[in-house]
């Protein structure tokens, strides 16, 4: 381990490590995605997804490998006994950093199916990134702000048909389908401006995951609410983690049934729009007491500990 490094060293060579290992994995990964659009055929295009999906395995294991390289980091993770990697799950999560898409691709490892991020359209153009993320099927979206769908309202709608798309591929195999339905990373400028009436997370959008439940609802053997924290670093986590003062991630799943109370016709149906709309609020805001928790027994033990 590298702990013995000061930090204006770390940074740059922890950077370094994972740029490589991004460049290595994300390379053969965009290379399966290439041999299987020129596959003249759908069987020879499905064979490329073994090979994809193990080199993306390869990728999450380079990261957590480099994590506890650098950091002297703890691992916490509850309620994730009776997952298994033989079926569909349907993950939301609420976004507190970048480094959120690492620490849940280290969770699925072993436990559950390769997971399919919704993904900024921003995203497409970076290396490595865009690619990887297009040969494995993930779904680039494109936000679109009031605004703009005012002046084109051809526009209203486009991310659902996206999403829509996206769920005819995931039906052929097992997948892990993540959502992180705040629609972007929490910062305390967004929770201002957002006027977001949670204490640790931005207020939910429904539209998204419904339609996602309405497509493959009787596919999914469960929703996985996940909650990720980052107990001792309240700021910039993936600066920390480059700089080695990443200290614990925390990961806490909640297994919830999949029934009519979460899928119907989002859309069209009033009634179960704003049924919908109360669940996720209600999950939000059990969330949001559950963050409040840890983070108040976490500074206990420290002013315990400081006594």
């Amino acid at each position: 381990m590298l702990l013995w490094l000061p930090a204006v060293l770390k940074a740059p060579l922890a950077f370094i490590c994972f740029s490589l290992n991004l460049a290595l994995w994300g390379a053969l990964v965009t290379l399966t995605g290439i041999g299987k659009l020129l596959s003249p055929t759908a069987t020879l295009r499905a064979w490329w997804s073994a090979p994809a999906h193990r080199f993306y395995r390869g990728w999450s294991r380079g990261n957590k490998w480099l994590m506890e390289l650098f950091n002297p980091v703890q691992w916490q993770l509850s309620g994730a006994e009776a997952l298994n990697q033989n079926t569909w799950y349907l993950l939301i999560a609420n976004h507190k950093s970048w480094m959120d898409i690492p620490v849940l691709s280290q969770f699925a490892l072993d436990r559950i199916p390769e997971p399919k991020f919704f993904l900024k359209e921003e995203l497409k153009w970076v290396p490595f990134i865009g690619s990887g993320s297009w040969a494995l099927d993930m779904p680039f979206m494109k936000r679109y702000s009031q605004a703009q769908i005012h002046k084109n309202p051809a526009l209203k709608g486009k991310d659902i048909e996206t999403t829509r798309q996206s769920c005819e591929k995931f039906k052929h195999q097992p997948t892990t389908i993540i959502n992180f339905v705040e629609g972007t990373r929490f910062t305390p400028a967004k929770h201002k401006a957002k006027r977001s009436p949670f204490t640790y997370l931005l207020p939910p959008k429904a539209g998204g995951i419904a339609f996602t439940l309405a497509a493959m609802g009787s596919q999914f053997d469960a929703v996985l609410d996940v909650t990720i924290l980052y107990p001792d670093n309240p700021g910039h986590v993936m600066l920390d983690m480059l700089c080695g003062r990443l200290k614990r991630v925390v990961v806490q799943v909640q297994v919830l049934a999949v029934d009519e109370q979460i899928i119907g016709d989002y859309f069209n149906d009033e009634q179960f729009r704003v049924r919908f709309q109360n669940w996720l609020n209600q999950r939000w805001l059990d969330k949001d007491l559950q963050i409040s928790r840890y983070q108040n027994a976490a500074s206990a033990a420290e002013q315990n500990a400081l006594c």
